[in-house]
């Protein structure tokens, strides 16, 4: 099975660009969605992050850790090696199942050893201004608290540099699904 390791920062795409490779027939793992069912059903992750943080919801636990790094920090060691743990088991899963083609939507990919696993790593970038745009309509943020979500993250340019494909969230979206499908007919043809 081949692996796209996709990645990119908040509100650049990366969910869009996920939902055209599953419309392609590409099997996908959100990271966040993973970290989501750890949060909420792993009791031993929830005690950790209750004992630390006073909280595990969701949105008060945003409001700490994307203007604290060292929370981030904290949060990040509770809970990226089992979102990693899962994520592995689910591409074996996968992998089992005959399935000849995933992607993993993880953000901070090139931070974590799981882009190690990916036979290609695929970054979503776009304008800054329609980032910030696309959360406060998806997400109702302000200005401010997007600029500090995306300078929460590693640069854009850090992870094109690191990229095999760059998918222009920018574009519109019809020229975004031509991006994603060029690029996966030339992962199919390897």
């Amino acid at each position: 099975m081949k692996v796209i390791g996709l990645t990119g920062n908040i509100g650049c795409g990366k969910s869009t660009v996920a939902g055209m490779l599953l419309e392609n027939g590409v099997a996908t793992v959100d990271a966040d969605a993973v970290a989501r069912e750890i949060r909420q059903n792993d009791a031993e992750a929830r005690a950790e992050i209750q004992r630390r943080f006073g909280t595990y919801e969701a949105a008060e636990l945003a409001e700490v850790v994307f203007t604290d790094s060292a929370a981030l920090r904290d949060l990040e060691a509770i809970l990226h090696p089992r979102v990693r743990g899962a994520i592995r088991a689910r591409l074996a899963e996968l992998a089992q199942g005959g399935v000849d083609i995933a992607a993993v939507e993880v953000i901070k990919l090139l931070e974590s050893p799981l882009a190690d696993g990916c036979d290609e790593i695929w970054v979503v970038r776009c304008d800054e201004a329609d980032a910030i745009a696309r959360l406060a309509a998806s997400r109702g943020m302000d200005e401010a608290t997007a600029r500090t979500r995306l300078g929460s993250q590693s640069s854009q340019d850090e992870k094109v540099a690191a990229a095999d494909v760059v998918i222009d969230g920018s574009a519109p979206v019809e020229e975004t699904r031509r991006q994603v499908e060029r690029a996966l007919a030339t992962l199919r043809s390897a």
